[in-house]
């Protein structure tokens, strides 16, 4: 751990340079977190791409004998007369009634409705039926990049910096969201996809996220951090709007990629994090960034020379401090279960969220309507928590918003199919409370964090998070076995992790801890059950004494 250690008066040196001179909050900050905010935006652009692309039409087996050459309607009376009927009385997707033997059996052909989704890769390529597996394979290449992506780009983000680690994500990122839309072999766009996950969403998020939780004030942490949820969901419902304009997938994919253009700008624009720059024992560059956001916000002219001396004679004594890793992470016993603690709930909260959101194209409506409506609850989710999380706390609303997700996705496996516009509503209310859990718990991470380790650990709970998108797609599947079961997995994944959350500790109006020491004596002993009963006996102490 040594190699971690920033001294105690160095970091009270930075304290005061970044908290009373810099300020909580001033234009500075708000001219760089609406860069990076950029890549919110772009990021839930490129996560939920891959439901209208690779969205799944209604469908059935073409008739040879009736439509050889020529495709009748979907809806064909003549053409369903000869597609079977399945135990609920809709027609079978895949199976036909052969008029010479009278049975059922398997097609290789298929006729889709059209209506909503005109031209996507799963009618290109029919991976419908006997190929279903394919189409949700080809989604879980994608999480597996994000899953790759988060922990390595955490990584890199903490060894070589933020801001290289965000600027080279975007620059990739533009390329390949492009240039994946001409793919037009399957295998091959399992490998682009891979590559898509890794560079379109959580690896480009998360630097970016990290450098405005660290340049802003405590006060200001949980509205900026929450600002950059509302920007992911914008992303999502511009998708829904470019997805209802644009029947081509390609032009929808080349659309969506040009999107990144704008952020190239952050080669030039932004500033390198100045917590992780000191952390680094680079003090000089550390202050210099800071003078000059003190001069951005028209403050007084900070003394450079004064603070880089005192930062070099407070480091000297010390090993120059290093970013952490992954082991650093999980080798002290508190900050172990810590990590235990939040990888799980990332991960549940995860299941529930993507669960949720890559369902909208099984739901019965148009799919375009429902995946914006889904982007759309998360604003006034992130609304309420802005109003909410300064009052109640990080650890109680999280818990609460994951509790009330469980029973609306509880609630929705229940529901009769032919009621769905019941099943969309309570749908989005399970999608506005888990939204709002895991907007909370971005922001909570990384106020439990330390700088030395903060990219690269919620770099590892966001890969977590991603291997649980993996596994929506083929959870998505288990619909085929009973209808109940993908959203029953939901609300299993989100009570559960309504209730580890209660093992954390608040950080509300609480300093960020800095090095390995603070993370692993932050909160110790404080959970929701410890914090209850303290408050009972205080309560009952003072009864007493009253009387």
């Amino acid at each position: 751990m040594g190699n971690v250690l920033v001294l105690d008066l160095s970091i009270r040196v930075l304290k005061n340079l970044l908290d009373f001179i810099l300020r909580e909050f001033g234009k500075y900050q708000l001219y760089q977190c609406i860069l990076l905010m950029l890549t919110a935006f772009t990021t839930g652009m490129h996560t939920l791409s891959i439901v209208p692309i690779n969205g799944i039409p209604n469908h059935r087996c073409q008739v040879p004998w009736l439509e050889n050459g020529t495709n009748l309607a979907w809806d064909s009376p003549t053409a369903l007369a000869a597609i079977p009927l399945n135990p609920d009385g809709t027609y079978s997707s895949c199976l036909l009634i052969n008029p010479t033997t009278n049975l059922t059996e398997a097609c290789d052909k298929w006729v889709y409705d059209r209506t909503h989704f005109k031209d996507t890769r799963t009618v290109e390529w029919d991976l419908v039926c006997d190929k279903k597996w394919l189409g949700a394979l080809s989604k879980s290449f994608f999480m597996l990049g994000v899953f790759i992506g988060s922990f390595t780009v955490g990584y890199f983000a903490d060894k070589y910096g933020r801001k290289k680690a965000q600027c080279w994500t975007q620059t990739i990122q533009l390329i390949i969201s492009i240039g994946i839309a001409f793919v037009n072999n399957y295998y091959a766009y399992l490998v682009a996809s891979f590559i898509y996950g890794m560079f379109g969403s959580a690896g480009s998020y998360i630097p970016a996220f990290v450098i405005a939780m660290e340049l802003v004030g405590p006060s200001k942490r949980t509205s900026c951090g929450l600002v950059f949820t509302v920007m992911f969901a914008t992303g999502v419902m511009l998708v829904a709007l470019w997805a209802y304009f644009i029947p081509s997938y390609v032009t929808l994919q080349v659309v969506i990629g040009l999107h990144v253009v704008p952020t190239l700008s952050l080669w030039w624009l932004i500033d390198e994090s100045p917590r992780w720059l000191w952390s680094q024992g680079r003090i000089a560059e550390s202050v210099n960034i800071v003078a000059k956001a003190v001069k951005f916000n028209g403050g007084d002219k900070v003394d450079r020379a004064y603070y880089v001396s005192k930062g070099q004679a407070q480091t000297s004594t010390t090993e120059t401090a290093s970013a952490g890793g992954f082991v650093d992470l999980f080798r002290t016993p508190r900050l172990r279960k810590r990590m235990i603690t939040l990888s799980y709930t990332w991960f549940a909260d995860s299941i529930a969220y993507y669960g949720l959101s890559l369902a909208s194209d099984n739901m019965v409506g148009n799919p375009y309507f429902i995946l914006f409506v889904l982007g759309m609850v998360e604003i006034p989710s992130c609304i309420l928590v802005i109003l909410l999380l300064d009052r109640t706390g990080r650890r109680s609303l999280t818990s609460i918003m994951l509790l009330l997700g469980g029973v609306s996705c509880t609630v929705v496996a229940f529901i009769p199919k032919d009621m769905s516009n019941v099943i969309t509503a309570v749908a989005c209310l399970g999608k506005f409370c888990v939204s709002g859990g895991f907007s909370i718990v971005f922001n909570y991470s990384a106020e439990l964090l330390p700088t030395v380790v903060r990219n690269c650990g919620i770099g590892f709970c966001s890969a977590c998070a991603r291997l649980a998108a993996i596994l929506c797609p083929l959870i998505l599947l288990l619909d085929s076995v009973d209808r109940s079961l993908p959203t029953i997995t939901f609300a299993l994944a989100a009570f559960t992790s309504g209730f580890f959350t209660l093992f954390l500790p608040e950080t509300l109006n609480k300093a960020m801890p800095e090095s390995m020491e603070d993370g692993e004596n932050f909160g110790a002993g404080d959970t929701a059950f410890n914090a209850c009963f303290s408050k009972k006996r205080t309560e009952d102490y003072e009864l007493a004494n009253s009387k």
